[in-house]
């Protein structure tokens, strides 16, 4: 039975990261991708007029993604530290079941090639630095969080957490898994940014 026009332009979506992960977005070409979904690149010229607007698909749907479960984590949930905690988590897992991210963040298309993938990845991660950072306020105002570092430059660094365990799992074997790995480390970091009551 032939796919409807969005079935396929999902499968294509999908398996372009799936050879970004196996072999690097800077490799993934349209051609390597007509082969591996069995099309000819005639075909998947037509769900795609160009290189550029595969891409751009490619970031609608990861930043959809990293939206929807944002949002799902942070339903409900009220304590800023939990907030962190949620939505630390849900970056964690997304990255994990999609885990050419990184390679995406760190990738040529990415940072000379194609400004859409650029914008779009740049504007999603700043709405999450942006939560962060608000959460981190609301705990410091309850006297949660120490006050010797701005909530700017704590979302920084757990930003910067997220990313390095991101990438260290993506570039390593992949038989731990990275969410308790990422949780444990932001409880580690967490611990320190902690409100000393003993002095």
């Amino acid at each position: 039975m032939r796919k409807s026009a969005d079935l396929r332009k999902a499968e294509i979506v999908s398996t372009v990261l799936e050879m970004a992960d196996q072999i690097g977005p800077d490799r993934v070409t349209t051609n390597a991708v007509a082969k591996q979904i069995g099309l000819t690149q005639a075909a998947l010229f037509r769900h795609f007029p160009s290189k550029a607007e595969l891409w751009g698909a490619v970031a609608e749907h990861v930043t959809g993604t990293l939206a929807a479960a944002w949002e799902a984590a942070l339903e409900g949930v009220s304590d800023p530290l939990e907030r962190v905690r949620a939505l630390v988590a849900a970056q964690l897992g997304v990255i994990a079941h999609t885990p050419a991210i990184p390679m995406l963040l760190f990738s040529r298309e990415l940072t000379t090639e194609n400004e859409v993938l650029r914008g779009a990845f740049r504007e999603r991660l700043s709405v999450f630095h942006e939560t962060l950072e608000a959460d981190i306020a609301a705990a410091q105002a309850q006297g949660r969080i120490t006050v010797d570092l701005t909530p700017r430059d704590a979302a920084y660094l757990l930003s910067s957490l997220v990313q390095g365990a991101a990438i260290r799992w993506a570039l390593g074997p992949r038989t731990t898994s990275m969410e308790e790995t990422g949780l444990a480390l932001l409880d580690v970091q967490l611990r320190l940014l902690e409100c000393r009551k003993d002095g």
